[in-house]
């Protein structure tokens, strides 16, 4: 047996940032639910093509970046050894493959959307160190994964899933901001924090009657870890942007129960496990 088997999985796992899975799936779920729920068959092929397309992005990411990380990251797989750029190349493409495939196999128009899911994935990968405006392209990455997701459910697409996948690329987009400098170093601008209100927003201009009640909740709690995540900007001392990042990502979850703050006594036990399953995954698999 190659005694390297288990540093080569986990090399696997840190390229395709698994620990952000959780919130991949949380995302599906959501916009499922939004889309009117109901035929359960599908979401194990939804839950899977997004994955494999979101795995398959992290691992081109990396290849898109290699030579920008062998100058500032050394640390990462591809600089430090412990895989060929050549074999992130093939892994990657073959996750994007077959994340369309098993996105297909639920009708066209969701294979469709996977395709436009796949080809916004690459060009993010391939510009996103030199185009200032790529958070935004991130954000319109998770935005389709709400978009495919309410088109497999019963009611097909329809304008929630858009609207609260709207409110969720915004999110994305103030995140992505603060995590570039990660790597790019210097100090964190402020305002892209202000876009992490986004979901809050949206759900207060359009939750009314039964739902209202659980939006408030589902907000504060929002505001609440959102606070906790970027406390250390306030406090003495060096600047962890990596952990801000890690926390704001496990925030996500959030902003998908609180775009479904309907459904809390049906799925909001799930989001809780998705939420806590991203905390645990980060502690062996680094978030970014």
């Amino acid at each position: 047996m190659n005694r390297n088997v288990p540093g080569q999985f986990r090399t696997l796992l840190v390229l395709g940032r698994v620990s952000n899975l959780p919130t991949v799936w949380s995302n599906c779920l959501a916009g499922w639910w939004l889309g009117g729920g109901g035929n359960f068959w599908r979401l194990p092929w939804l839950f899977f093509g997004v994955s494999a397309l979101y795995i398959g992005g992290m691992y081109l990411n990396d290849a898109f970046d290699a030579d920008f990380d062998r100058q500032r990251r050394a640390e990462r797989p591809i600089p430090s050894g412990k895989i060929s750029l050549q074999a992130v190349w093939y892994w990657g493409f073959g996750w994007l493959m077959l994340g369309i495939l098993c996105l297909t196999i639920l009708g066209e128009t969701t294979g469709a959307l996977g395709i436009v899911l796949a080809v916004c994935i690459l060009i993010y990968d391939a510009t996103h160190k030199a185009v200032t405006a790529s958070p935004w392209l991130m954000g319109l990455c998770r935005f389709w994964v709400y978009v495919i997701a309410g088109s497999t459910g019963a009611w097909g697409l329809n304008g929630w899933p858009i609207w609260c996948g709207a409110a969720l690329a915004i999110y994305i987009a103030g995140l992505s901001y603060v995590a570039r400098r990660e790597s790019l170093r210097g100090q964190i601008p402020y305002w892209p924090f202000a876009l992490l209100a986004a979901p809050i927003v949206l759900a207060f201009l359009m939750d009314t009657g039964m739902a209202r009640r659980p939006e408030l909740f589902l907000s504060l709690l929002l505001v609440l870890w959102g606070a906790q995540c970027v406390r250390t900007l306030f406090q003495p001392g060096e600047l962890n942007v990596g952990r801000i990042v890690s926390g704001l990502l496990g925030g996500i979850v959030f902003v998908d129960w609180l775009a479904v703050a309907d459904s809390s006594r049906t799925l909001g036990g799930t989001f809780l496990i998705f939420f806590v399953a991203t905390l645990w995954l980060q502690r062996f698999v680094p978030a970014t």
